[in-house]
């Protein structure tokens, strides 16, 4: 990320620096998002210094897809392919995972919109490496333990098993493709949220690009009609769909 410390701290071995940290129970498995292959490459390699396990990507696409293996998310905001804080919104949507944002954006509403986005902490460009340690450790201190995701979703009538990736409208089967259990799960995981078609798209099919919308559109018809009620997924109409209440 741009201007990271001048120097990083004096380097220890790897081995022996991350036997230090494992014994302290500080390993962090870190996931560095950020576009510029010097500063990801330099940011990875302090972290590495200090014990963590860290690896880069490159864009907000393949952030989505890693994050879930990690435990802390460096995230920059100014990504090649889709807004940072969209993709924060995204992570956080599906996600108990710590962000810190980190950015060359220090204006005021740009800190307010990276918090509101679901970021844990902000770290301004440029800024020292010691800083973002600790940082790091503040924002790890925080952190509630994580909840186990719900196996089982029971909303009214509906039942949803995510094991046997089972659904179930008033004790009644319905069989589902892989795509739509999916994108009914993502819904009913967060009642009464309004999701939107590209944070949808990203989460069901990995596909930021698309514009046209007629993948999920079928797909939400077709679960409607499985479901037996179109009130069951609700159209926020220029913004995306939430689970209602036949």
């Amino acid at each position: 990320m741009h201007s990271v410390a001048h120097h990083l701290d004096r380097p220890s071995p790897p081995v022996v620096a991350e036997r230090a940290a494992a014994s302290s129970g500080r390993v962090l498995r870190v996931l560095v998002v950020e576009s510029e292959k010097q500063a990801a490459d330099t940011l990875v390699e302090g972290l590495r210094r200090h014990g963590h396990r860290a690896k880069s990507v490159a864009t907000g696409v393949q952030a989505l897809q890693a994050h879930r293996s990690v435990d802390l998310v460096l995230l920059d905001l100014d990504l090649p392919d889709l807004d940072g804080l969209e993709v924060c919104r995204v992570i956080r949507a599906t996600s108990e995972t710590p962000i810190i944002a980190v950015t060359a954006r220090g204006g005021e509403l740009d800190r307010v919109l990276g918090l509101q986005a679901g970021s844990d902490d902000y770290v301004v460009k440029p800024y020292g490496f010691r800083e973002l340690l600790a940082r790091i450790e503040a924002v790890m201190r925080r952190v509630r333990p994580r909840r186990p995701a719900a196996r089982v979703i029971t909303y009214g009538s509906l039942r949803i098993d995510a094991d046997t990736r089972e659904t179930r409208v008033n004790g009644r089967r319905v069989e589902l493709t892989r795509k739509e259990f999916d994108l009914l799960h993502l819904l009913a995981s967060q009642p009464g949220a309004v999701l939107s078609r590209r944070q949808l798209m990203m989460q069901v099919w990995d596909d930021a690009w698309s514009r046209q919308g007629r993948t999920l559109d079928t797909h939400v018809s077709s679960l409607r009609g499985k479901l037996g009620s179109s009130s069951w997924i609700v159209t926020i109409r220029g913004v995306g769909f939430r689970l209602g209440h036949p």
